[in-house]
């Protein structure tokens, strides 16, 4: 395939398929009900690039460069970014399906999610510090290791975070998240 840079186009539904989609470095475009599920999208980059409305699931993103990337109502299961370029990384995600994904080790501080589903996701060993999790849901999600610190879970649900073997220092919790914390000692909260 060409390589190039392409900027300030928006692709829809018709650049579906990768067979007529260059690889290359995309600037500023938009990409709108496009299926790129379980497409091979290595060694592209995307700077200043919106994804709408598109199904992104099992794609591979080895090498793949994100730089200010927005993700809004789009299908990423099972994307595993932790493969991506980490030169730049700046990713966002909005009313997104996010299930069984890997933020594994990547530093992510600052970054927002909002009304994600977030259940099975990786997030070992990731630096999560100052980032926004707005109506989340972690169900089965998974922290190890992780920095937390100054991150805000206060609308989020079903996590379960050991404060142990995570750091938590200032992170934001409601009271009803609380019990979350303490899930490991298998105690009863009325």
């Amino acid at each position: 395939m060409a390589t190039g840079v392409i900027q300030n186009e928006i692709f829809g539904k018709d650049y579906s398929s990768l067979n007529n989609f260059n690889k290359g470095e995309y600037e500023s475009c938009t990409f709108k009900n496009c299926d790129f599920s379980q497409a091979d999208l290595s060694n592209f980059t995307f700077i200043d690039c919106r994804f709408e409305l598109c199904n992104l699931s099992m794609a591979k993103v080895r090498n793949t460069g994100l730089k200010s990337v927005r993700f809004i109502n789009c299908k990423l299961l099972g994307v595993n970014f932790s493969d991506c370029n980490l030169f730049l990384l700046s990713i966002a995600f909005e009313n997104c399906l996010m299930n069984l994904t890997s933020f594994y080790k990547l530093k992510l501080k600052g970054t927002r999610f909002k009304n994600c589903g977030l259940q099975e996701a990786d997030f070992t060993d990731s630096d999560l510090s100052l980032v926004s999790f707005d109506n989340c849901n972690f169900e089965r999600a998974i922290f190890e290791g992780t920095n937390l610190e100054k991150a805000d879970f206060r609308t989020s649900f079903h996590y379960s975070i050991d404060p142990s073997v995570n750091r938590i220092k200032k992170a934001k919790f409601s009271q009803s998240g609380l019990a979350g914390l303490l899930d490991k000692y298998d105690i009863v909260i009325e």
